[in-house]
């Protein structure tokens, strides 16, 4: 017998996290019903580039330095969901490009993380981070939870339903009826693509940020505004981008970059919170920063053996809620 099943569950948030929260508990059994409210944009999930990359972020994210076996044990998780989904998983590697001094110095990062790179004269390269399309994703995942009966709302849940469980996924917005949310710290990020310019190779990284192959052209990116919340295109900083990470792109009359702007939600450890709120029926499933995609597959299956009342795993509490308690002098 599966172990939520017929139990009503909520989850309120149509990006990644929730996604594939409701596949998890939706596997286990659950009525699930999802608030996406579409209507009022694109989640942050779909202005990515899609990397499952727990080497890089750990070598070039000081916030994500100290995560690294969590994220690690994370993109594990994605070869079965991907299966399961139809979500393709390319495993091409990333490449880190810089001059001599710095491709020694990320080299001896990725060492001291236990990860045998590759040096390819002014590059190093590892097959250990991994990659997806978010388009595709997202596409084949609705189709799964269809599948799977999942009902989709197109609009927001504005508070909980009495004898429903309910999981928030939505992304920076504080809510009144699950008070952790007002930890979350909105990051604005701009992502350009070059429709023009296709690859199928490894994600490359540089000092200035990353340039990732798709099937809709190369993804250049990205930009992390700490605390702006309006989804406006800002040509200067666009420019600045692009100029950054394909100077040679930059003024030769080709097919301008399209830009798009998502806003991600962050707590102060770059971790997200999973887990029980303080308010009873009321779980969290949210705040993954710039790893939402890595995380998800891990995020789902703990949220629905939390909400099963079995072991969340090995990560609870690095991820649970309440850890930030007590800051601030409280």
């Amino acid at each position: 017998m599966r172990r939520l099943q017929g139990r009503p569950v909520h989850v309120a948030g149509g990006g990644i996290l929730g996604l594939a929260t409701a596949h998890e508990l939706a596997k286990a059994g659950a009525r699930v019903t999802v608030f996406d409210p579409r209507h009022e944009g694109p989640s942050a999930s779909a202005v990515a580039a899609g990397m499952l990359a727990p080497v890089f972020e750990a070598c070039m994210d000081p916030v994500s330095r100290p995560h690294f076996d969590l994220f690690l044990a994370a993109r594990d998780l994605w070869p079965d969901f991907a299966l399961e989904t139809g979500i393709i998983l390319h495993r091409r590697g990333a490449r880190y490009r810089g001059v001599a001094g710095e491709v020694a110095e990320v080299a001896a990062r990725l060492e001291s993380l236990g990860v045998a790179p590759e040096r390819q004269g002014d590059q190093v390269y590892t097959a250990e981070d991994w990659r997806i399309e978010p388009g595709q994703a997202i596409a084949v995942l609705r189709q799964a939870l269809d599948r799977a009966g999942v009902v989709t709302r197109q609009h927001r849940l504005d508070r909980p339903h009495p004898g429903v469980q309910t999981v928030v996924a939505t992304g920076w917005s504080s809510l009144e009826w699950a008070p952790e949310t007002r930890r979350l710290t909105a990051i604005k990020g701009h992502i350009l693509t070059l429709k023009d310019v296709r690859g199928e190779g490894a994600v490359e990284r540089t000092a200035g940020g990353y340039l990732c192959p798709s099937s809709e052209g190369l993804r250049l990116g990205a930009t992390m505004e700490v605390g702006r919340t309006d989804l406006n295109p800002d040509p200067v900083i666009a420019g600045a981008l692009l100029d950054r990470l394909a100077p040679s792109e930059a003024g030769t009359g080709r097919e301008a970059p399209v830009v798009q702007v998502g806003i991600r939600a962050a707590t102060t450890d770059g971790l997200p919170m999973v887990g029980p709120s303080t308010k009873s029926g009321v779980w969290l499933a949210v705040g993954a920063r710039r790893n939402g995609w890595l995380l998800a597959p891990l995020v789902g299956r703990m949220t629905a053996a939390y909400l099963a009342g079995e072991d969340p795993g090995p990560w609870s509490q690095a991820l649970q809620p309440g850890r930030f308690e007590g800051s601030r002098g409280e």
